[in-house]
Order: C-alpha cells, then structure tokens, then sequence
C-alpha cells in the first residue's frame, strides 16, 4: 500500500495525465493503489519498467499507486498501468471498474468538504463499520446543530458567520450516513470528560447528551462511556482517532481499513497494516475497559442532570 502516514491531499500539479478534479473517491482510489501495488510486488518490476511499457511517465506511476492525489484517474491509463504490472484480464477489468464507478453523493458539491471532510466521507461511505475514540469532544457524527455550531463558533473565530453555517451543515449532512441501507455500524468510546467540557450552554449540552441518549438507542450505534475513575487507559495521552473499514470475505481485495487522526483544520491518515492492526487492538482496550451499555446509559443520565 501507500506510506503508512499520508497526509491529507495537497494542491494538484500539473502534468501527464492530470485535469481537473477527479470523481473517483478516496476508498476506490485506495483500493486501486493496494491493487496495484500488490501486482507490482507480484511481477517483480520496478516502477521505471511499468512506466516504460505502460508508455507514461514514472510520475504518473506514481499517482496510481497512491491514493491522495486527487487528480482525474484516466481509464486507457490505468489499463496500461495494470497490464504493465502483469495483471491478468480479470485484474485488470477490476481495477478499470474502479475508476469508472465514479463517486457521489452530497459532499460532491458542498463548498465546505474540500476543505474540511473530504476525503473522511468518501470512507465512511465505503466503510461498513466505524470506530471512535472521542476524549474531549462529541465526534461528529454524533453531535447535534446546535452543539456543532458552538463549536465552529469557538473555533472559527475569523470565518464568518456564513462559512461557518456552511461547516455546519456539513457536518449535519454527513450524520445521513447512519441512516442508509445497509447501516454502517458506528461504535464510539467517550470519555467521561467530554460530558464535563461545556460546548455552548447549559441548555446546548442538555440537549446534546439528550440526543447521544437517543442515539445509543439505535441497532447501529453502540455507545460506551469511559469513566474518569479508570485513570490511564490504553490511548495514554493521544487525541481523538477514527477507524474505518470494510470486511468482504468473498472480495479480500475489495476490504477496506483506515485511521483518521483529527487534526486542527487538517486530518492524517494512517492506511499501513500495522498502524490499522494497533489502532484495532487500541480500541478493543478501549472497549474493554470503558462502562458496559447499561451503566454508559446511566453515566449519560447522570451528567444531564448537572445541566437542567
């Protein structure tokens, strides 16, 4: 696959085979990077070499093989690329299928994901399950309007009040991702202290925790409360961290896994087998420790009761 760390996607270049912005989504261009790296692996070729029968440049090589590059994927190229690799006429049409089945949805369009979502929706959107660690704030996919607002709103001091409602919206808009058929399964571990970190007003959080209550209702979301009497626990002093994935038994290569680590104002994303493997095991610990869905539910009802 690509390096372990890979920053969020930086401005496009200019060169062979790049226009303007690509609609192949981030998964899909995941998976196309982790296919052909494993049939470069395979043939034994180094990049020079498929660049050379591909007819392209090593650059261009280099784009297919990871996935934050954000520039149009072209079809004649990535057949060439594949074949170049040694892929077999089915490889090679998987990976075509890749590109051609060009991503949609909301945040297409939306002026506020480029910058601030973009690629996390287009995972979510593949993924069919997503674990949280949330330690000082409410994840997004959780929060309510007003919650959210208070938020930007602490955050985004210089952006205008439009801006902001856009970033907003967003963030509501992405929340339709629990709600689709089949439902992706989202697992969050809060700790405690993000009860006690008051986003807004007495009345914000009422409503906020109100809303997580009727969340960890649903057969989709499990919500688990880590209480403040653990102490030191298994994500030690990291932040806020987001697993995604896709298991497909019938379709190893169509299997999907990513953390997303929360930045301020950008994300980085962690894709190796080994980073994903111990963020996995991180979060089992997580789980593991944090209250049952019970006693979270009753965690929750207690700290509404200091906002009333």
């Amino acid at each position: 696959m690509t390096a372990p760390l890979i920053e969020r996607a930086g401005p496009r270049t200019r060169g062979d085979d790049v226009t303007e912005r690509g609609t192949t989504g981030a998964a899909g261009r995941m998976l196309i990077a982790r296919g052909l790296q494993a049939l470069l692996t395979r043939s034994g070729r180094k990049q020079t070499e498929v660049a050379k029968l591909a007819g392209v440049s090593v650059g261009t090589v280099n784009r297919y093989l990871g996935w934050q590059d954000r520039a149009k994927l072209r079809v004649p190229t990535m057949r060439a690329i594949a074949e170049a690799c040694g892929a077999t006429p089915n490889e090679r049409d998987a990976l075509v299928r890749l590109v051609t089945d060009q991503e949609s949805g909301w945040w297409m369009d939306h002026p506020a994901v480029p910058e601030i979502l973009d690629p996390l929706v287009s995972f979510e959107a593949y993924a069919t399950y997503e674990n949280v660690w949330a330690n000082s704030l409410v994840p997004g996919l959780l929060q309510t309007q007003r919650y959210a607002l208070a938020l930007h709103q602490a955050r985004d001091m210089r952006l205008d009040a439009a801006t902001i409602a856009s970033r907003v919206d967003a963030r509501i808009q992405r929340q339709s991702i629990l709600d689709r058929s089949p439902a992706l399964h989202l697992w969050v571990v809060l700790d405690q202290a993000v009860f006690h970190r008051s986003v807004g007003d007495a009345d914000v959080m009422a409503e906020q925790i109100d809303h997580l209550y009727e969340m960890a209702e649903r057969p989709n979301v499990d919500i688990q409360v880590l209480p403040a009497s653990i102490g030191a626990h298994a994500a030690g002093s990291g932040g806020h961290f987001v697993l995604l994935g896709r298991d497909d038994e019938s379709d190893p290569m169509a299997s999907m896994a990513v953390v997303y680590l929360e930045l301020h104002r950008k994300g980085l994303y962690l894709d190796s087998p080994g980073d994903v493997a111990d963020y996995k095991i991180m979060f089992d610990y997580l789980r593991r420790d944090a209250a049952d869905s019970a006693r979270s539910l009753t965690l929750m009802a207690e700290a509404r009761q200091e906002y009333r």
